[in-house]
């Protein structure tokens, strides 16, 4: 069940609210109690007083019996204060002194004694009164009763707790009222969250007239509409343009087709007629291929069977694979500097083969292709440098995003679906490294790094200690897919 933050954060203020009252009202209660206690005392001492002197002086038995007659006169009915004398002679006494249990003694000789016979406490003072004259030395008693302060300490404490009641319901029933009205910008918002859909994806929270606490939340949450929009919009232009990479080979299928079953075919023919076909059906692959690849990658797989090797040497090996496009498209390859790096050696080739094909596609004969091997940091950086024009900024940011072209036609279109770059990007992101592509001085360069050993061997979540032969399925897969790429570009060159 669902619980209201409006009726729980009342609820809370509302125990806050009965705590404080509580403490209060205990801090209260205690220090009515002592000031009762104090008066209580001085009313005693100022009674004793008063008796002492009145007894003092009796020193007849005429001043006695007066004696005795005032004391009866101050003595209440109600038996709140009471006097005795205690005396050796029987003539000098009166009254009959308070006994029972001693609760508590305190200095000054107070005594609260709780009677033998029942009823409220009483509050003692004993004081000796030497003799004089005719009169022996004597002890007088004045007792005052607890009955008073205890009553007024029932009354107030009964107050007290039906003031701290009403006090918290109140707290209760106003912070529920507040906390609905200091709640509403929470409820705008959730209405303006449910307006949003994918019929109306451009539909973001309004966070000009938001609290300080809920702008951060807001904010957040726009931010992951921002993205979740982005990532529909290149799913939309994704599908898209798959749609359109598989129909124009699909098309031809069925357009060769077709004319094959117009009339009867020579066995030439027809063997001409599959051999175009196959080609199609190799160029559909290798997009479904890359597809795949791509997709395991969005999922964060990191790549496994890390080895470290030179990648001077790699590179190397990737240029003599390419010898005979590079000798066709006559451009030629220099490679400059090394480093060692824990790579995926399939992977790493693909990367290379990649950027080495895009390099060679956008050279004129006779143009000098530049790669560079640099320590960056903790990363490892591979670029790859070709004469050419210079690349607008709008086209940088999207050359590696899947099935982007710079150029609407081309001429090449057959051969390139868009991929190979993204495919870039994607190793690079496997091998914990980045990719980066700028024009300046009428060189275009594109790069991508790897994790240097050291940067590997501090992450956990790399698995650079799995053995080359023993990746998982996904990697597997992976550099399968790298080696068929690899294969048809050689089969293509040659």
């Amino acid at each position: 069940m669902n619980r209201s933050i409006a009726r729980r954060l009342a609820l809370m203020f509302a125990l806050v609210a009965l705590s404080v009252f509580t403490l209060v009202g205990t801090g209260l209660f205690l220090v009515l109690r002592t000031q009762l206690e104090h008066h209580l005392r001085e009313s005693l001492d100022d009674r004793t007083q008063i008796a002492r002197i009145i007894v003092y002086h009796a020193v007849t038995p005429d001043k006695w019996r007066m004696c005795r007659e005032k004391l009866t006169d101050m003595t209440p009915h109600d038996g709140s204060t009471m006097y005795s004398v205690a005396s050796t002679d029987p003539y000098f006494k009166f009254g009959k002194p308070v006994e029972g249990t001693v609760v508590t003694n305190w200095p000054g000789g107070y005594t609260r004694v709780k009677p033998a016979g029942g009823g409220p406490d009483m509050l003692t003072s004993t004081v000796t009164i030497p003799a004089y004259a005719t009169r022996p030395p004597v002890q007088l008693q004045v007792a005052a009763s607890y009955s008073p302060n205890a009553r007024t300490m029932r009354v107030f404490a009964s107050a007290l707790a039906a003031l701290s009641a009403i006090g918290s319901l109140a707290v209760l029933l106003l912070s529920y009222s507040v906390t609905r009205i200091g709640l509403a910008p929470l409820t705008r918002l959730t209405r303006d969250a449910s307006a949003v859909s994918p019929n109306n994806r451009s539909q973001r929270l309004n966070t000009a007239s938001l609290p300080l606490e809920l702008n951060d939340l807001a904010n957040s949450f726009n931010g992951a509409l921002e993205r979740l929009d982005g990532a529909y919009g290149r799913l939309e232009s994704f599908n898209a343009d798959v749609a359109h990479e598989l129909r124009t080979p699909v098309t031809i299928l069925i357009g060769q087709t077709e004319v094959a079953l117009t009339r009867n075919r020579s066995v030439d023919d027809l063997r001409h007629t599959l051999q175009s076909n196959l080609e199609e059906f190799e160029r559909m692959r290798a997009i479904i291929n890359d597809m795949l690849f791509l997709a395991r990658a969005d999922q964060g797989e990191r790549a496994t069977g890390l080895v470290e090797v030179s990648l001077a040497a790699e590179v190397a090996h990737t240029l003599e694979f390419l010898e005979i496009p590079l000798e066709e498209a006559r451009v030629h390859a220099q490679l400059r500097g090394d480093a060692p790096a824990r790579v995926n050696r399939s992977l790493f080739g693909r990367a290379c083969t990649n950027l080495l094909m895009n390099a060679i596609q956008h050279c004129e004969p006779g143009a000098v292709i530049s790669v560079t091997i640099a320590r960056d940091g903790d990363q490892v950086r591979v670029s790859v440098a070709n004469p050419g024009e210079p690349i607008a900024a709008g086209v940088l940011e999207h050359l590696f995003d899947r099935f982007y072209r710079a150029e609407v036609s081309r001429t090449n279109s057959r051969e390139n679906h868009g991929l190979g770059l993204a495919i870039v990007k994607a190793i690079a992101e496997m091998h914990r490294g980045t990719v980066s592509a700028h024009t300046a001085h009428g060189t275009n360069t594109f790069a991508f790094s790897v994790a240097a050993v050291d940067a590997v061997a501090a992450a956990p979540h790399m698995e650079a200690g799995v053995p080359a032969a023993r990746p998982n399925a996904a990697t597997a897969t992976a550099a399968a897919d790298g080696a068929a790429y690899s294969s048809l570009v050689k089969g293509k060159s040659a």
